[in-house]
């Protein structure tokens, strides 16, 4: 190495200057985590929450939630599932995962500082054995939420608990969605009734609180397409999986942003988008789905929607051994959060 370079490095970065940031926005983050003796909170202490998050505790029949933007919901819920079960212990898995975020290098926002956000516990469900009354505790918890301002960002649970949430946020005005899946999710009924997790985004069109014409369907394969005819019909665009071998991300995420433009908009992330060899917790693996970093890719790519709420869905932590797919999972839900800074609500505030 040239002498001149390695002393001028020595200069700027050791001796006295060795814990100082000369970036101004690298220093700017690094003041707001590291305290005046030079270490940080460890991530494998205190209570798990959801991406670190402060807990706030929710009295649900008086809630007090002044003062707060974002809310982390846990949703424990796998009454809806077709397949294998265990997605009501997804919430708890996820909050287990240590070391996501704060800071986001590619949206260049550490939101945890920009908003006021708090993990707000579970949905407060009156029974553990009854599907129907589940979605009311959900949608009556979603929206006290909303009505006072707050965007939830949720963790499931299986993926019936989204039709709750759509009418939750929908009930005045129909939401646009962008949805990354295996499975259109807008099949009819089965076993007698339309509210399991194959279903939830039918039935939030005939609703009338999901607008299918500003839905899209991203990464979508299986062996179920006979049962998703509805999401054609009612004007959904639908990529599929394949897809994005030959198209470049950029134009999949092109598509999204002009499919939903500029109205209320709902991100709903099912982890069985990703191929299980990254995610196997899940209950309906498909093989051939997106890599970890795709799904960044698009996620990050929606910078700028006006983002209403999300989740991520369909963690079931005793299939995933090596518990990657909480990781990720705890990763996704860390992009949907960056997202939050950068909608016009909140921009314009």
């Amino acid at each position: 190495m040239d002498e001149a370079r390695l002393a001028a490095l020595r200069e700027r970065f050791g001796g006295d200057n060795a814990r100082q940031i000369h970036d101004p926005g690298f220093a700017a983050v690094a003041e707001r985590l590291i305290d005046p003796s030079g270490t940080r909170r460890a991530p494998f202490s205190g209570v798990p929450t959801l991406l670190d998050a402060p807990h706030r505790v929710v009295d649900w029949s008086a809630p007090e939630l002044s003062g707060l933007d974002v809310a982390l919901v846990g949703v424990p819920l796998d009454l809806g599932v077709t397949n294998r079960n265990g997605t009501r212990f997804g919430p708890r898995a996820v909050r287990a995962v240590e070391r996501i975020g704060p800071y986001h290098h590619v949206l260049r926002t550490m939101p945890s500082a920009d908003l006021s956000v708090a993990d707000v516990g579970d949905v407060p469900f009156r029974s553990r054995y009854d599907l129907e009354g589940s979605h009311e505790d959900i949608e009556r918890t979603v929206r006290t939420l909303a009505t006072a301002g707050v965007v939830p960002l949720l963790v499931g649970g299986d993926h019936s608990m989204t039709l709750p949430v759509l009418r939750a946020l929908g009930g005045e005005r129909s939401v646009g969605m962008v949805h990354v899946d295996a499975h259109c999710d807008t099949a009819g009924p089965f076993d007698g009734t339309p509210f399991h997790h194959g279903g939830p985004f039918r039935q939030a069109v005939l609703d009338g609180v999901l607008d299918p014409e500003r839905t899209v369907q991203i990464g979508i394969r299986g062996s179920s397409e006979f049962l998703w005819e509805f999401s054609a019909e009612s004007g959904m665009t639908v990529i599929h999986a394949e897809a994005l071998g030959s198209t470049p991300l950029d134009e999949i995420v092109a598509t999204a942003r002009r499919v939903v433009g500029d109205g209320p908009t709902y991100v709903s992330f099912d982890v069985d988008a990703l191929d299980p060899a990254f995610a196997p917790g899940t209950g309906t693996p498909e093989v051939g789905g997106l890599t970890p970093r795709e799904a960044q890719a698009i996620l990050r790519g929606l910078a700028g929607i006006a983002i209403v709420g999300a989740d991520v869905v369909e963690v079931a932590p005793q299939y995933d051994a090596t518990t990657n797919t909480a990781q990720v999972a705890a990763q996704m839900l860390f992009e949907l959060f960056s997202l939050v800074p950068f909608a016009p609500l909140r921009t314009s505030r």
